[in-house]
């Protein structure tokens, strides 16, 4: 999620200031690309390529086998899969910043600012993308308990011990005590994810106020 926001929110922000051009071409057609690759697929052609031709990155697992691993070496395990994990993401989040900057840029308070003689990087990064980001956040709140379900494939195909695979194999086992505990994880981070979303509006938007 936090590797999705940080190529996100500039591209959509850049994209949103330079409509039609090529950049935003560009960056509109990545999207749509990176929204419509299937995740276990595009994980076999990074394994194929950054760990069988390559050889700069493990290919599966959490770390070498029999050996406890440092920090270091379970970044290098994560990257690929993290990575995965984040191109849907990052695509969709980079198309609803795009089209909110596009809507805020259009409003009298962006023109009566840029009639002021503010600089532009000021009128877009302090005023337009504050509350360009309200919807984004939104959206970001409903995602945050979607990383543990929608994770499923892409663990099981880099066998990473996470909570998606651990639900799906509990499910097989019928372990059911860890099946409600998986269910009430991601229960707690619905609720989680709304309380996060109020919080951040009132950040963002100084107009919301909660008394």
């Amino acid at each position: 999620l936090l590797v999705a926001l940080l190529i996100a929110v500039p591209v959509g922000v850049i994209a949103a200031t330079r409509q039609y051009s090529l950049f935003d071409y560009g960056a509109t057609f990545t999207a749509f690309i990176g929204i419509s690759i299937p995740g276990f697929w595009l994980g076999l052609l990074m394994m194929l390529l950054f760990a069988v031709k390559l050889r700069w990155l493990p290919a599966v697992g959490r770390g070498p086998a029999g050996g406890q691993a440092d920090v270091l070496t379970t970044l290098k395990y994560l990257i690929m899969p993290a990575f995965v994990l984040a191109i849907e993401s990052t695509a969709a989040f980079a198309r609803y910043v795009r089209a909110s900057m596009l809507e805020v840029v259009k409003q009298d308070y962006i023109r009566t600012a840029k009639a002021k003689g503010v600089a532009d990087r000021i009128v877009i990064y302090k005023h337009a993308l504050r509350n360009a980001l309200i919807p984004v956040v939104t959206i970001l709140g409903l995602a945050l308990p979607g990383l543990v379900g929608g994770s499923v494939i892409i663990e099981s195909l880099f066998a990473w011990p996470g909570m998606g695979r651990l639900f799906v194999q509990s499910a097989f086992n019928r372990d059911y005590t860890v099946i409600m505990g998986c269910l009430l994880l991601s229960s707690v981070l619905v609720v989680v994810g709304n309380l996060m979303t109020d919080i951040s509006y009132a950040l963002i938007d100084p107009r919301i106020k909660y008394h």
